[in-house]
């Protein structure tokens, strides 16, 4: 079986763990408990009718490392990385587009998309981010409480990774 270590980069509290959680259990629990330096959890899905499933080793960080996170060991190894950030909160857009920016320049050719998560907070149906740098296919929507393009965006983020192999 395919496998991949996917790194979840992003600001303290934008929701890397709930979209873990909800990816792997189909869940939202909304009592926020912060992660203290990393998580590991894997999870297999079907990518394709008749192949084998993809295993993704998803490396939940600690907010605060921020840009230093690409002096750690914990960045060794990475196939990709989802940097999320809050939907309700433009800076951590800002500081997301920047980790993307720095993973992109590490990790030459490896996928990276910036998650906007808890869309299911906002008011517009259907909202417009921008982050410089990053094209409108480096970005994805989600929300980890409804589950909105959460399957979506591990599905094709595998689908990459197999390609890239």
């Amino acid at each position: 079986m395919a496998s991949a270590k996917v790194l979840l980069l992003g600001d303290i509290g934008v929701g890397k763990s709930s979209l873990a959680r909800r990816f792997i259990f189909d869940h939202f629990d909304a009592n926020y408990k912060t992660t203290i330096g990393v998580d590991i959890m894997t999870h297999d899905l079907d990518l394709e009718d008749g192949e084998a499933p993809f295993r993704f080793v998803l490396w939940d960080t600690d907010g605060d490392f921020g840009q230093q996170i690409f002096s750690s060991v914990y960045v060794v190894g990475a196939a990709a990385a989802l940097i999320v950030s809050d939907a309700t909160r433009p800076d951590s857009l800002t500081k997301a587009g920047g980790l993307a920016e720095t993973f992109a320049s590490r990790f030459p050719g490896r996928p990276a998309k910036v998650i906007v998560n808890k869309i299911d907070l906002l008011d517009d149906p259907a909202p417009r981010f921008t982050v410089d740098g990053l094209s409108a296919d480096d970005l994805a929507l989600t929300s980890a409480k409804t589950g909105q393009n959460v399957m979506q965006l591990f599905r094709t983020l595998g689908r990459t990774i197999r390609r890239r192999a």
